[in-house]
């Protein structure tokens, strides 16, 4: 398992619901924590079922910027 973290611009707490339903949608993923007062997400996944690129992707379609991501 590996945990990644992706900052997001302009994540309120109203956003939280939309962010975690997307992830979560994403197979292989664990745990999805979010921090909407730091914009980050910090997502546990299963390296075999899902590439951190298709949580990226998940919350780029979700209509939200990634402005970084922990680089690995």
């Amino acid at each position: 398992m590996i945990t990644r973290t992706i900052s997001i611009t302009k994540m309120s707490k109203a956003d939280e619901e939309k962010i975690n339903h997307a992830l979560h949608d994403v197979w292989g993923v664990r745990n999805v924590k979010l921090n909407p007062e730091k914009g980050e997400a910090v997502i546990s996944y299963d390296e075999k079922a899902a590439s951190f690129t298709d949580f990226e992707q998940a919350i780029i379609d979700s209509g939200f910027e990634i402005v970084s991501t922990d680089e690995q």
